[in-house]
């Protein structure tokens, strides 16, 4: 089973904006409890879209750069990526159902 990537203000370009593969990244904080109710989904997507795209988590607190690069306001928020430009976006402790038809749509065109 594969787990979500960890991404860094360091990283990040690499990881998402260079990536040939769609990407979503889920921006979250430790402290922040509706990113702990859509952790499990994240984890899941990670295992269920292996080979497909890219499930990334960024701890918006270690990585405030980015944060502030795309904006993010509130959390959580899903920003899905697509040949480095952000493609959708979900903000809040959305239904998996939810993520899964944005994934699904953005993989599809």
């Amino acid at each position: 089973m594969s787990k979500p990537i960890a991404l860094t203000d360091e990283n990040f370009e690499r990881e998402v904006l260079e990536s040939a593969a769609p990407v979503l990244v889920d921006f979250w904080a430790a402290w922040c409890g509706p990113c702990k109710m859509i952790a499990p989904i994240v984890e899941e997507l990670s295992s269920e879209y292996e080979g497909k795209a890219k499930i990334c988590k960024i701890d918006v607190d270690s990585a405030q750069k980015t944060a502030n690069d795309f904006g993010i306001r509130s959390i959580p928020t899903l920003l899905i990526f697509k040949e480095g430009k952000v493609a959708d976006q979900l903000i809040g402790a959305v239904p998996k159902q939810q993520i899964t038809e944005k994934l699904d749509a953005v993989l599809a065109n």
